[in-house]
């Protein structure tokens, strides 16, 4: 079982929570199902918000992937201050928003409609973008800490 104690602050304080121990599975479980419905639900609004048909270009799930690439980049630069924090943002929320699945059908259809040029920027750009957003990520939580401090 975790047990839950207070990290000690440089004045010798105790000011923030901070988990010791193996999480528990099933609370691991819980966060990232809560997780996944919560991103989900981002994406889901995102290609309401965006809708597009048979060869039109799907930028709704071109610029949901390239966001979540940046997020899970921001969230490597971050320690969380609990344990469960990580696995609930990455894994759950970040996982439940960005798809490859859909990706993949989209490119699909876009092939099947002879829409080759189309099909090509959409994957080389969802690659490209992709990788250079979670690159960025970290970046830009240093340069953040850098304009904080």
């Amino acid at each position: 079982m975790a047990r839950r104690e207070r990290a000690r602050s440089p004045g010798g304080g105790r000011d923030r929570p901070y988990y010791r121990g193996p999480v528990p599975p099933f609370r691991l479980l819980a966060v990232i199902s809560l997780g996944g419905a919560i991103g989900a639900l981002g994406r889901w609004g995102i290609a309401q918000a965006m809708p597009h048909a048979g060869t039109a270009f799907p930028w709704a799930t071109l610029i949901t992937n390239v966001l979540g690439c940046l997020l899970m980049g921001v969230l490597m630069g971050v320690t969380p201050p609990d344990p469960l924090l990580r696995p609930f943002l990455g894994t759950g929320v970040l996982g439940g928003f960005t798809t490859f699945s859909t990706f993949a059908i989209e490119t699909r259809t876009l092939l099947a409609g002879h829409a080759w040029l189309q099909a090509w920027l959409y994957v080389a750009g969802s690659v490209v973008l992709g990788l250079t957003a979670v690159r960025l990520g970290p970046a830009v939580v240093h340069r953040s800490r850098g304009a904080a401090g």
